[in-house]
């Protein structure tokens, strides 16, 4: 396995994108927007475009699919994006209600400014959760900061208790700009998480 490059750094968060693209990106709900990621992967534009105008805008497609299932909440209740800015990052964790936490970014006269949010009006945040820099993050600055503001390996402990396969499947982390950032943060679980007992261990 090749070693992370935690040095990594995007030349810019802020690239003109395909119009297609930039609509997928502004869904917020984890398993719609997985859906259409696929979708767009494979080039199939036109269930893109149907996906979008079934479920991916209106209020009364959102509460429709949440009457199906509690997974369909999942970053139905982040903040919107402000104008000009992009997501970062994102952290999803399987609970009911599929959770997620993400990282924006957006520029102003040349400075990027820098925001983790949730989907509980910051409660689960730790402070600080903004931060300014003259250029991109590097993967471990920018893993850094978001693991700071929220703290998966917290919330791994809460609900596993040191169970270190079930805290692994219980989330994935996701950016465009850091190919490398969920092998980051599941290098850093298992680094964080007691090494299980051998069978020896047991016997003595």
């Amino acid at each position: 396995m090749s070693e992370i490059d935690l040095e990594q750094r995007p030349k810019t968060y802020f690239s003109p994108q395909p119009m297609v693209t930039y609509l997928v990106e502004k869904v917020k709900n984890a398993a719609i927007r997985e859906r259409l990621e696929l979708l767009l992967s494979e080039g199939r534009i036109e269930e893109i475009k149907e996906l979008l105008d079934e479920v991916g805008i209106t209020a009364n497609s959102i509460q429709s699919l949440e009457a199906i299932h509690p997974m369909f909440m999942g970053g139905n209740y982040l903040p919107d994006m402000d104008e000009g800015e992009v997501e970062v990052a994102r952290i999803e964790i399987a609970s009911t209600t599929g959770d997620v936490t993400c990282l924006f970014a957006k520029k102003e006269n040349g400075i990027i400014k820098f925001r983790v949010v949730d989907e509980y009006g910051g409660d689960t945040l730790n402070f600080p959760t903004e931060v300014t820099t003259d250029e991109p993050m590097t993967l471990r600055e920018m893993t850094e900061f978001f693991h700071s503001a929220w703290s998966l390996i917290d919330v791994l402990e809460m609900n596993f208790d040191g169970q270190l396969e079930p805290a692994l499947a219980f989330f994935k982390a996701k950016s465009k700009f850091y190919p490398e950032f969920d092998e980051l943060c599941r290098e850093r679980v298992v680094a964080a998480f007691p090494k299980a007992e051998t069978k020896e261990e047991y016997d003595t």
